[in-house]
């Protein structure tokens, strides 16, 4: 049965794909391939947006062995260890149905990284959220949350870092993205490239059912007032079940059985078979009377498009089914041959004994559409005279809000839900700069973190862009970690609107001038375009996972005050940016006015230093300045050591307000014990860093010349307004 131009519509394709798709077949297709097409040219699978301009990140660098278009990036981290890892958005999903979307979410990067060969040790997450006044935001809190809880937990997988985030632009949309890093050996990393014309394709995990047909357009796709009724395409998780599976695969790649492995991840069967037969240009042949089912009289058309959870593609050297087969009965898991590698170069499907799909691989893949959308760059915002605003405010006043504000409030409501130390290498919890977890059985460790400032990235892309990269480098140094590679999550509207389009652009292009200055490479990544409801779309949000390498585990710090008497140093320049501040954005209301500028030389000079005076023991504990400025990040340090500070801003700057909640970048706050001080010092002047001695740590208070706040006070309204959320 033919289908026609509506049917396509309906699958969200346009006229023209439609057209396209008949051109390349030479015929109209049918029904089944039809939902084939649909599925492998949506945004989420084809990427046909953002392919032009995702080609201008580097993606290389000394560490890298694995960059983009594998499941997952891997990169070098000594002994013949690698570090596998990857970002990806579970947005649409999760605010239809939280629970599940986040879970799922979960699941899908999970087995992104396994089914690379490596055992997954660490997630992190991204959580972005409405107005918390919104009504459903309390329940999308907790059901996104519970979900990346219940899947991570009984994974038995750390969840050790994260964000969280409230904005009026994700009332219709929120953001969930989830990022895991496994550990594998150099000469043990499985691709996704087929080989061998005969070889046996293999489906491994839970049997098929209806859940999450759709999803992939279903995310590629604006929400609109019905989007609750979509919930039928959000897939539903069982961990236990993918434990399961973790382990038999784990098993099975020890055996010299296995040419190529694939998760059946977004559009299911259909995207897995179709990339491993493209990147092996070979043809692949399936029986989908083969495919475990869990539900009675599926079609070709849902078999091929279920997202169904805990499920492999694999294809082994012939011969060698009944010692995989083995493997996975013995865990209880579905095992079933259900084709071949051909060297037809089609996907070729029957049902039935007849064949329901005949298409060329390259028109789904190679072929596939490639917009080089029309675009218009957000020039830099102009600087607006706010100071008579600033110089009537009360310093105390305006410290208590930011500490009391839903989003610099404890986060630990949230973290204290995820198991953190299960595994037993949790060497930081959640809470710090970054994360740091130890390599099993060596005194080495990686550091992890995530990290977006959206209101910098909408009052100017590029700025933003390059910001969320440094921002995380920022992270990683502050732990002692080398920053080694990034994966991104490109959280957007609607590309078609070349203002979301040109946000999209520039955010790439101060992305990869980050990257390149800061040798910090883009080895992995995931587009999620079209977040908008009913025409309002979010603010261009690029989620930056940043990993780094600490190779003495000992040498680690945190941003805890350690001593009474010690020295604070501003490492880096102040100048007092104020416009786009935390301060600023969300306590003044102020939103207008550029976000700060970024000096990439400085930036990696800084760092550089920060690592040498962590790598000779000459500071105490470390602290990123960020939102906030320096009298938020004092004021962190301070409650997470429970000793407090005494500065003197009336010698160091001219404006104080600036000068204490300015955002200039590229800083670090660094406590010195007494008799290292003229050691930093004399390093300070030998690498030419620029540097403010502002003040002292002292017992029970944080006083800032006349203002004085106990640490007790800060605590209490740093921690109260998730309790007091909750509670209503």
């Amino acid at each position: 049965m033919t289908t026609t131009v509506e049917q396509a519509k309906q699958l969200g394709l346009t006229n023209s794909e439609f057209d396209k798709i008949k051109e390349l077949i030479g015929r109209t297709p049918n029904f089944t391939e039809l939902g084939i097409f649909s599925a492998m040219w949506n945004e989420h699978c084809s990427y046909k947006s953002s392919r032009v301009w995702l080609s201008k990140l580097p993606t290389k660098n000394k560490y890298v062995i694995q960059g983009p278009g594998e499941n997952a990036g891997v990169i070098d981290i000594g002994d013949d260890d690698v570090a596998i890892f990857k970002i990806e958005s579970h947005n649409h999903p999760s605010y239809i149905e939280p629970y599940q979307g986040a879970a799922t979410g979960v699941g899908g990067i999970l087995r992104d990284v396994f089914t690379m060969g490596a055992r997954p040790i660490a997630n992190l997450n991204s959580i972005r959220f409405g107005r918390p006044s919104h009504p459903k935001t309390k329940y999308l809190l907790n059901g996104v949350v519970s979900g990346i809880a219940g899947y991570g937990n009984c994974m038995g997988i750390p969840t050790v870092g994260g964000e969280v985030e409230f904005d009026e632009c994700y009332d219709g949309n929120i953001l969930v993205n989830a990022m895991n890093i496994g550990l594998a050996k150099k000469d043990k990393v499985f691709l996704s490239i087929a080989s061998g014309v005969g070889n046996p394709v293999i489906y491994v995990g839970s049997k098929t059912g209806r859940d999450g047909i759709h999803g992939a357009s279903m995310a590629s796709q604006e929400f609109d007032d019905n989007s609750e009724a979509k919930k039928p395409t959000v897939q539903v998780g069982d961990p236990f079940a993918e434990k399961l599976l973790l382990e038999a695969c784990l098993e099975l790649m020890k055996t010299d059985t296995i040419i190529s492995i694939q998760d059946m991840g977004a559009a299911g069967l259909t995207s897995s078979s179709v990339e491993m037969a493209s990147k092996g240009k070979l043809g692949i042949e399936i029986d989908l009377n083969k495919v475990p089912c869990r539900e009675t009289e599926m079609q070709p058309f849902e078999l091929m498009l279920s997202e169904s959870q805990e499920r492999m593609l694999i294809v082994l050297k012939e011969g060698k089914e009944q010692e995989a087969e083995k493997i996975f009965k013995k865990w209880d898991l579905d095992f079933s041959v259900i084709g071949k590698m051909t060297d037809s170069k089609n996907l070729v499907l029957y049902f039935n004994n007849k064949i329901v799909c005949n298409i060329p691989i390259t028109s789904l893949a190679d072929e596939a559409p490639k917009y080089n959308r029309e675009w218009v760059s957000t020039p830099i915002p102009a600087e607006i005279n706010i100071d008579k605003k600033l110089n009537d405010l009360d310093i105390l006043d305006c410290l208590k809000k930011l500490l009391s504000h839903e989003n610099q409030a404890n986060k630990s409501w949230v973290w204290e839900q995820y198991d953190h130390m299960v595994m037993g290498d949790t060497v930081q919890r959640p809470g710090g700069d970054a994360a740091v977890i130890r390599v099993h059985g060596t005194d080495k460790a990686l550091a992890a973190t995530v990290d977006c400032t959206p209101r910098y990235c909408l009052a100017h892309p590029f700025t933003g862009g390059m910001q969320a990269v440094c921002e995380t480098y920022r992270n990683l140094t502050a732990v002692g970690a080398e920053p080694r590679a990034i994966t991104n999550c490109l959280n957007f509207g609607n590309p078609e609107k070349k203002e979301i389009m040109g946000q999209f652009v520039d955010v790439i292009k101060g992305m990869a001038e980050a990257c390149q200055a800061l040798d910090y490479p883009v080895i992995s990544g995931n587009v999620s375009l079209y977040n908008e409801t009913n025409g309002v779309g979010i603010k261009p949000t690029p989620t930056i996972g940043g990993v780094g390498l600490i190779s003495n585990v000992n040498q680690t710090v945190n941003f805890a005050l350690k001593s009474i008497g010690s020295h604070l140093i501003v490492i880096g320049k102040t100048k007092g940016h104020i416009y786009q501040s935390a301060l600023c954005y969300d306590i003044l209301h102020l939103k207008k006015g550029p976000p700060p500028s970024i000096e990439l030389a400085n930036e990696k000079k800084n760092s550089l230093f920060i690592r040498e005076l962590i790598k000779q023991s000459l500071t105490n504990a470390v602290h990123d300045i960020s939102d906030g400025g320096i009298a938020l990040a004092i004021a962190e340090m301070c409650m997470a050591g429970k000793i407090g500070a005494k500065i003197n801003t009336n010698k160091l700057f001219e404006d104080r307000v600036k000068f204490l909640f300015g955002e200039d970048q590229s800083r670090y706050i660094v406590e010195v014990n007494n008799k290292d001080l003229e050691k930093v010092k004399k390093l300070i002047s030998s690498n030419n860093i620029d540097y403010l001695d502002i003040g002292i740590t002292q017992k029970d208070h944080f006083e800032i010349d006349e203002m004085k706040i106990s640490i007790d006070n800060m605590l209490e309204l740093n921690n109260k307004w998730f309790i007091n959320y909750n509670s209503k």
